[in-house]
């Protein structure tokens, strides 16, 4: 829900069109007895909601006599959060600049995760910048502080610039060495939140299959290659017994600025320093990988196929991929699926399909044929009078379809008629009575 100014009327959106417009109180007639709420009014003001306090609820729904709605111009009504952003970060609220952006690098630094492990840090630190998101911005800083957060969600400029607060902290630490120098950091160097866990990529593997284990399903054991962690300097990329020190090329800032001089000026690029990785540190590398902090091994894994795969399916094997680094979470592995074509049965999505010849002399009077199908042979009954090209449907003979086995498509039989080149002179004779009768019963109907 959003309060936003509409002339002298305030609005109250819920996501909806308003059908009334409600007038602000005054606010000597709010602590009366003639401003009550409804219980549903005090279940959106409970401690529970995140939507308003249960004092401004009551200021926004009351309903006072009559000659209350005629209230003097320079009346104000006021909705704050529940959630001060000044106490959040322990400033008044005539606080300048200069006291709140101090106010949050103090802050910051004691709640960052990468500092502070204890539980709620992170959520903590989250709310830290979410609050100097809005007061070190001028136009956000004035709604607040006339209006609250829901000021803010109506004029429609969200909760900050920055979509990641950890952004935030290091657009601010950035050229100031990065946490470097700071006093309790425990040896971070000039890492900051850089020296986060990075996931590992994602390994992919090609797997051919028979047109018959596709349609059924198997089990197979593959061998895939990826990167593992190495076990010699446990990930860490150093050799064994040796310590980090911080890289001369950026001094611990991981990150280096080049300069370019133009007719229109003096451009500069950050970019991430070639020589520490963007880690802020430099070390003797491992012997074992090199420095890079993981191996590359093989490994044998066993992979169960579900019914019904096709070419092109992939399946998805959880942190079967390369590993990460600095603690980072393992990648998958990705299994995509290739399917030999049956010289005889044509798969068309969970249908199959086959064509069969038969005589003229079986079309005529009908027939039993041999049929072959995923699940062998089978008879099938081709009718007296089968037209060509006649498609015949032998139920639930097809693919299953992916992860329900229980249900199967349809195998389609397409008959064709054969008609002989040439006969012999008892057949010619035969067919030629067979004319005859056929003639002289068109002409008794006629």
């Amino acid at each position: 829900m959003a309060i936003i100014p509409s002339g002298s009327t305030w609005v109250a959106q819920w996501g909806i069109r308003p059908q009334t417009m409600l007038r602000p109180c005054a606010m000597n007639k709010m602590l009366t007895s003639q401003c009550c709420v409804t219980s549903k009014i005090g279940y959106l003001g409970a401690p529970s909601s995140s939507f308003f306090s249960r004092d401004s609820l009551n200021a926004l729904f009351c309903a006072g006599p009559s000659q209350t709605s005629h209230r003097s111009r320079g009346a104000r009504f006021i909705v704050r959060a529940d959630s001060d952003f000044y106490s959040v970060l322990g400033v008044s609220r005539n606080a300048s600049k200069s006291e709140i952006k101090s106010a949050y690098r103090k802050l910051a630094r004691s709640f960052h995760p990468d500092v502070n492990k204890e539980p709620g840090a992170e959520t903590k630190f989250k709310e830290i910048s979410n609050a100097y998101e809005v007061l070190s911005d001028d136009e956000k800083r004035s709604l607040y502080d006339k209006y609250g957060e829901a000021g803010l969600k109506g004029a429609g400029m969200g909760s900050g610039d920055f979509s990641n607060p950890f952004d935030l902290f290091e657009s601010l630490f950035e050229g100031m060495g990065g946490m470097g120098g700071m006093g309790g950091m425990g040896g971070m160097g000039g890492r900051g939140s850089r020296s986060r866990a990075v996931d590992g990529q994602d390994e992919y593997y090609n797997l051919v299959l028979n047109f018959k284990e596709a349609v059924f399903g198997v089990e197979k054991e593959i061998e895939i290659s990826r990167l593992e962690s190495c076990g010699t300097c446990n990930g860490s990329g150093a050799k064994p017994g040796t310590k980090p020190s911080r890289c001369s090329t950026c001094g611990g800032q991981g990150q280096v600025v080049q300069s370019a001089r133009t007719p229109l000026g003096v451009f500069q690029q950050v970019m991430t320093c070639s020589s520490c990785g963007g880690s802020g540190e430099t070390s003797i590398p491992c012997n074992t990988c090199s420095g890079d902090s993981r191996v590359r091994r093989t490994k044998r894994i066993s992979l169960k196929v579900p019914a019904g795969v096709d070419s092109g399916s992939r399946l998805r094997v959880r942190n079967e991929g390369n590993a990460g680094r600095r603690g980072g979470s393992p990648g998958d592995l990705f299994v995509i699926i290739e399917v030999i074509p049956d010289p005889v049965l044509k798969r068309d999505d969970t249908n199959i399909l086959y064509t069969c010849k038969v005589s003229y002399i079986e079309a005529i009077l009908g027939t039993t044929i041999k049929v072959p199908t995923v699940d062998g042979m089978v008879d099938l009954k081709i009718p007296a009078g089968t037209q060509p090209n006649t498609t015949l449907v032998m139920a639930k003979k097809g693919v299953p379809l992916l992860n329900k086995s229980n249900m199967r498509g349809d195998q389609l039989v397409r008959v064709q008629v054969e008609i002989p080149k040439r006969l012999s002179n008892d057949e010619k004779k035969l067919i030629e009575e067979l004319a005859s009768l056929s003639k002289g019963k068109a002409t008794s109907r006629r």
